[in-house]
């Protein structure tokens, strides 16, 4: 059977999909309802053959294929999709199956959790970034032009299956696009995970690294769900990433989530060591691995302005400065950081201009 992490909001399940309790939730809660299941390009072909073979509870489902890209994960898109359930005839008690990385469990969540005030929907992460931190934690969401996450709720799937065999469907860079993800729960709760993922020489982390990575978010999420408090630490690298990534997709540059995490990351280490007591020898240490890991993307001085700008309108903000979470230490850290432009340009400087 698929290993459960421990976990009080979300049912969460780490194996083999046709080993995990999701066809028993198909033949009992769900067996009279319809199902529909949302993919994108990659996951109708690379997917969803395998998950329709598999369970004959699915033989009549309808598909909803949405365009790849987080460029799509917009509110025109959720339009066409609620259109479709209505001319599907979708009700309350039927069930959507999100079949997909972070971008199809991001915004199949909320399409589901917004159509007639809520549908029941299932997790199926098919990329290593959604399965270590997007479809984990109850939070879906669309983007709002370059501004990530800016229209979502709190809403918990009935299920989520993390199945590691879809990894191997992934391209390197949607690997190392998790990969971030997995460093940065590392960096604010486990020395023993980034130090593990530090020497890990394998393309593909094995399902033990990935079981620790999920239960450090499941772990924090169950201990503040809405995100007052402790949750914000997973928002670490964030700030500053979430800036370029919008930035960049607005230029129309092709990105991940990850790389952009990544050297969000780097920049908030540069201000962790000057304002929260991250040691010069830690930084080092995070610094040559996110430069070694990561190609250089690509941001100059003239964006900076942008950057900070797109900053302030961060989700997390109060007042006048930019929320920041930061290290003490690798493994340690603390939210509710209220840094001012100045300083903020000066990481950014040391980031991308030394």
């Amino acid at each position: 059977m698929a290993k459960q992490i421990v976990s009080k909001n979300n049912k969460i399940e780490l194996g083999m999909l046709t080993n995990s309790s999701f066809n028993l939730l198909l033949t009992t809660k769900y067996k009279n309802s319809k199902k529909i299941i949302i993919v994108d390009e990659n996951t109708e072909q690379e997917c969803w053959p395998f998950v329709l073979t598999s369970f004959e509870a699915l033989k009549e489902a309808e598909v909803i294929l949405l365009p790849a890209g987080e460029e799509n994960k917009v509110m025109e898109v959720c339009f066409q999709v609620w259109e479709a359930f209505t001319n599907y005839n979708i009700q309350r008690n039927d069930l959507v199956i999100n079949l997909g990385g972070g971008v199809i469990t991001d915004m199949g969540g909320f399409i589901a959790s917004v159509y007639k005030r809520g549908l029941d929907f299932i997790n199926i992460p098919t990329s290593l970034l959604s399965m270590v931190d997007a479809s984990v934690g109850g939070k879906t969401g669309i983007n709002l032009g370059a501004h990530k996450n800016q229209l979502g709720l709190f809403s918990s799937p009935e299920l989520t299956v993390c199945d590691p065999s879809f990894l191997s469907t992934l391209d390197p860079k949607e690997i190392l696009s998790g990969k971030a993800e997995m460093i940065k729960h590392g960096l604010i709760a486990s020395k023993s995970l980034f130090n593990e993922l530090l020497n890990d020489k394998n393309e593909i982390p094995s399902s033990k690294l990935i079981e620790e990575a999920i239960q450090i978010k499941s772990d924090i999420v169950d201990r503040d769900f809405k995100e007052n408090g402790e949750r914000k630490k997973l928002n670490f690298g964030h700030t500053i990433g979430h800036a370029i990534e919008g930035y960049l997709l607005e230029k129309q540059v092709e990105v991940t989530h990850g790389e952009c995490v990544a050297w969000g990351m780097l920049v908030e280490c540069y201000l962790s060591y000057e304002l929260a007591g991250l040691s010069l020898e830690e930084l080092e240490i995070i610094e040559n691995f996110i430069r070694k890991t990561y190609s250089e993307i690509s941001i100059v001085e003239a964006d900076f302005g942008q950057l900070i700008y797109l900053m302030g309108h961060d989700k997390k903000n109060q007042g006048e400065k930019i929320n920041f979470t930061l290290l003490n230490a690798i493994g340690k850290s603390t939210v509710d950081y209220q840094l001012d432009e100045a300083v903020i340009l000066e990481a950014l400087i040391k980031t991308f201009t030394t």
